[in-house]
């Protein structure tokens, strides 16, 4: 059995010995270990695994989140950035925040109406944590079960290819360019589902491709196939990009960061999306 089929969580009810064990935590014979001394003292399988020494706290929550239908990577077995906490993890401050997140998202935007599918994630500025949040959204959606696409929509300087360890030969450049372009959309199989779009080559013409019919066509596409779609951008300060792809997507979440965005490019980045007719939902501070 390949190492992502083993992350590929199981339906629930499954004990923690046989997660364990076909994960390859624990071996069979140490299985069988703690649930002899399981039964001599009445304890729980995690309890006595920890009381002999076979199982670390990590495997444990391992092993809770994916009986629980909860699916987190194992590191140093994919190619997804350990970066992103809420992949490798279902406890910590930057996961509940992340989650708390996900939730006002979830209540001021993708639950609002069956049309409200698109999110850009967008900053002021470089170094502010757009792609970082955009594709930590991504995680924590998917992880909810809702069907979540993750597009790079930042065709200047693209990071979501390497966040999520997947090929960027073909992407977004390749469908606002006209060619085929759905075999570009790859799947993350350990996160069940998350879908990741990455931007592709580098255009020399990123606003006039933005600016295509094609996009909102291929948007309104994608809306049939997922539930949630959110769209990395560039810097606003480097480009127009940002508020086009707002536009085109319906609405923008505004990041800022702690002792690097300044409130008058955050305003400006603010009313710019606004005037291009779209929603602002919020803004995160992130400070991660």
């Amino acid at each position: 059995m390949s190492n992502v089929e083993t992350l590929v969580p199981k339906p629930a009810g499954r004990s923690i010995g046989a997660i364990l064990v076909e994960a390859g935590r624990l071996k069979l014979e140490d299985a069988e270990r703690i649930m002899r001394l399981q039964r001599e003292q009445g304890l729980r399988f995690g309890d006595a695994a920890l009381q002999l020494g076979l199982v670390s706290e990590a495997d444990i929550q391992f092993a809770l989140t994916h009986q629980y239908g909860y699916p987190c990577l194992v590191r140093g077995e994919t190619k997804v950035s350990e970066a992103l906490v809420a992949a490798y993890t279902a406890t910590g401050p930057q996961v509940e925040a992340l989650r708390a997140l996900r939730s006002q998202l979830m209540l001021r935007w993708f639950d609002v109406d069956n049309a409200h599918k698109a999110l850009a994630v967008t900053s002021p500025g470089r170094k502010e944590g757009c792609s970082f949040v955009a594709a930590s959204l991504a995680v924590v959606f998917s992880q909810l079960g809702e069907r979540t696409l993750l597009i790079d929509g930042d065709l200047r300087n693209p990071s979501q290819h390497e966040l999520f360890g997947v090929s960027n030969r073909v992407g977004l450049s390749t469908a606002l360019s006209g060619r085929p372009w759905h075999d570009a959309v790859q799947r993350i199989p350990a996160l069940l589902s998350l879908s990741v779009l990455p931007a592709g080559a580098l255009p020399p013409n990123a606003p006039e491709l933005l600016s295509r019919p094609v996009f909102p066509q291929m948007l309104n596409e994608l809306a049939q196939r997922f539930d949630v779609i959110l769209l990395d951008t560039p810097a606003a300060s480097d480009c127009s990009d940002a508020q086009t792809i707002a536009q085109r997507a319906g609405a923008a979440l505004i990041v800022a960061r702690r002792n690097v965005t300044r409130m008058a490019p955050l305003r400006a980045l603010a009313e710019s999306a606004k005037e291009m007719g779209a929603v602002v939902v919020g803004t995160v501070f992130n400070d991660f």
